[in-house]
């Protein structure tokens, strides 16, 4: 019996506002692909992101596109030949392994050779805005361990050190996207790496990265929007020190267990992110960051609602997820 496949797009409001140097937004909308074989579903969910030149029309076509050789029984390694990295491609493959660990009986945490998945600390956003409403949002949560900062502006330095004020204990990245210049770049690190920010994340444009490579960097650069699959990995060893990978770049999880063997083996640190999502598409991420050197998973921490079952937060921990969520 030839396996059914199903799209839909949900929207999950956040709680407020989620604000970066591109824009603000207010909900989450998101796209769950469901595969039926042998009347077991799996499932996998995917953020379509503007940034990238995707949308939710663009990517239900993608996956529909691809959806007779996935009803015919494409596997996940074909789908890394069919369909190109992106959003539309992790649905499918994320519902691809949730399937395939419901048919043989084997959790996913067991098939990518994790015996005992354990809970990880992860950052918490704090949203771009004016110094003193960033340090109050700082403050609220201080104490938490790890602090994500939506920093971008021409002027982030007063931003900087309010929120480290106000979180004078937590470990702290900062989160330019792309939102830094070459004229304000260096004085931006030196003010980073005088308040203790642990990394500071895509300070420059993608593709006008390159003054990273000549200039001192006093403290870890990640590459968030200059990397998505393997393939870019080798070109930006001499721009960062550290990368981010998120499923919704990389196009599931399949590519991005071997674009973290990749990227560990030349010497990056490893960031594993995610886009504004349910718990269904941290689950996955959740196993990916299992030996990663930060994760920022908080995605369903800044939805007013969630998805049942959803993952386990507490405090600054999130738990594996349960195989009645994912996996």
């Amino acid at each position: 019996m030839p396996r059914r496949l199903d799209t839909q797009m949900t929207s999950f409001p956040i709680a407020g506002a989620f604000t970066i140097s591109r824009g603000a937004k207010t909900q989450a909308d998101v796209v769950t692909c469901t595969i039926t074989e042998n009347g077991l579903r799996g499932l996998g969910e995917c953020v379509p992101y503007g940034r990238y030149g995707e949308s939710i029309a663009s990517v239900i076509a993608e996956i529909d596109a691809a959806s007779a050789e996935i009803r015919a029984g494409a596997t996940k390694v074909d789908l890394l030949e069919h369909m190109k990295p992106g959003a539309a491609r992790n649905a499918v493959d994320c519902a691809l392994w949730d399937l395939e660990a419901k048919q043989s009986g084997v959790p996913v945490a067991d098939r990518v050779g994790i015996a005992q998945p354990k809970p990880l600390t992860t950052a918490y956003t704090i949203s771009l805005g004016e110094p003193e409403t960033m340090a109050a949002r700082a403050a609220e949560n201080a104490g938490r361990a790890l602090l994500k900062v939506k920093v971008g502006t021409a002027d982030d330095e007063s931003r900087i050190r309010a929120v480290r004020a106000a979180a004078p204990d937590a470990a702290i990245i900062l989160d330019a996207n792309e939102g830094w210049t070459e004229d304000n770049l260096a004085h931006h690190l030196r003010i980073a790496a005088k308040a203790g920010i642990a990394l500071v994340e895509q300070p420059l444009p993608a593709g006008k990265d390159e003054l990273l490579a000549t200039i001192e960097r006093p403290l870890l650069v990640c590459a968030d929007e200059s990397v998505h699959h393997t393939g870019d990995l080798a070109k930006l060893r001499s721009r960062y020190d550290a990368i981010n990978i998120k499923l919704d770049k990389t196009g599931g999880l399949t590519e991005a267990l071997a674009m973290k063997r990749e990227a560990q083996r030349l010497g990056f640190r490893i960031m594993v992110g995610c886009m504004v999502g349910t718990s269904l598409a941290m689950a996955p991420a959740v196993l990916l960051a299992q030996d990663a050197d930060f994760a920022d998973l908080d995605g369903p921490l800044l939805l007013a609602r969630d998805r049942e079952p959803g993952l386990r937060y507490d405090a600054s921990l999130v738990f594996p997820p349960e195989r009645a969520l994912w996996g």
